[in-house]
C-alpha cells in the first residue's frame, strides 16, 4: 500500500467532504431539531436549561422556546422571537426567563450565533466537585483550550449580574462548566453549540468513569489541537448534526412543523 503524508490525506478529505449533503433546514427547524437532539442525549431536566439562536448573523433578536415547553416538545412553531430585553415580538409567547444571560453573551461575542445551557447528569455531577473538564480522550478534543470554568455559582441566572459574570468567565472560549450548575456552549452555529453540548456531557461522563478507575492522563496539546480543529470544521459539524437530526426525524417528523 502506498503511503501518503497526513497533511495530504487531510487536504483530500477536506475537498471530498465538501461535496457531501448535510440537509437543508431553516433556522427555526434547525433549532427545534437541536432541542430534540439534546433531549435524546440526556440533556432534559424539566425546564432547567435553555437554547437560543440569533435570528440572523447580525441580529440582536433571539429565537428560543416558549416558557413551559420542554426540549422533547420542541417544534419549529413552538419557538418564539424576543429582543435583548426578552420582550416577545408580535404574538410570541413568554420565553424562559433564564435566557436573559444569553443576551449578555451575544452582546459581548459577535461570533456567537447559538447558545445551549443545560444541566445533564455527568456535567452536573462534575460541577459539584470543583474540577474543570479534563480533555483526555479524542471525543473531548473539541473542548481543548475551548472550555472555561466558573468555580463559584452566582445564583439563579435570571438577572443581569449572572449574565455579566458568566460572559466574562467564558472569555473567547465556546464552552464553560458552571460550578454547582451545569454546562453552557456558545457556538458559531446552531450545529456547533448543540454538538459541543453533546460532546461536553460525554466528556464529563468519561472523566467521572476514568477517575473512579485511576489517574487521568491528558492528551498531548499538539495532538489535541489537531483533532479539535478537524472536528470543529463547519462541514464536519454539519454532517454530525445531520446524522443526529435524521434520527430525530425518523422518530417524529412533526418537529419541523
Amino acid at each position: 500500500m502506498k503511503t501518503q503524508e497526513k497533511n495530504q490525506i487531510a487536504a483530500q478529505v477536506n475537498q471530498e467532504m465538501g461535496e457531501l449533503n448535510t440537509g437543508s433546514w431553516t433556522q427555526r427547524e434547525k433549532l427545534a431539531l437541536a432541542c430534540r437532539i439534546l433531549f435524546e442525549e440526556g440533556h432534559w431536566r424539566g425546564l432547567a436549561g435553555q437554547i437560543t439562536a440569533r435570528m440572523s448573523p447580525d441580529s440582536t433578536d433571539m429565537l428560543t422556546l416558549g416558557f413551559g415547553i420542554g426540549f422533547d416538545e420542541a417544534c419549529a412553531s413552538s419557538l418564539v422571537q424576543v429582543d435583548q430585553q426578552l420582550q416577545p415580538r408580535g404574538r410570541s409567547a413568554m420565553p424562559n426567563p433564564g435566557v436573559r444571560f444569553h443576551a449578555w453573551i451575544y452582546a459581548n461575542r459577535p461570533d456567537v450565533q447559538a447558545i445551549v445551557h443545560t444541566h445533564p447528569p455527568a456535567c452536573a455531577a462534575l460541577s459539584m466537585t470543583g474540577e474543570p473538564l479534563a480533555v483526555a480522550h479524542m471525543d473531548a478534543t473539541p473542548l481543548f483550550e475551548n472550555c472555561a470554568f466558573l468555580p463559584d455559582w452566582p445564583g439563579l441566572p435570571i438577572g443581569d449580574e449572572e449574565g455579566q459574570i458568566i460572559s466574562q468567565a467564558m472569555g473567547d472560549r465556546h464552552a464553560i462548566l458552571l460550578a454547582h450548575h451545569g454546562l453552557l456552549t456558545a457556538g458559531r452555529s446552531i450545529e456547533e453549540a448543540c454538538l459541543l453540548a453533546v460532546w461536553m456531557e460525554h466528556a464529563a461522563q468519561m472523566q467521572l468513569n476514568a477517575r473512579a478507575m485511576g489517574t487521568i492522563r491528558h492528551i498531548k496539546p499538539d495532538l489535541a489541537r489537531e483533532s479539535r480543529d478537524f472536528l470543529l470544521k463547519p462541514k464536519v459539524l454539519a454532517l454530525s448534526f445531520a446524522n443526529f437530526a435524521r434520527r430525530v426525524l425518523r422518530a417524529d417528523d412533526g418537529v419541523l412543523l
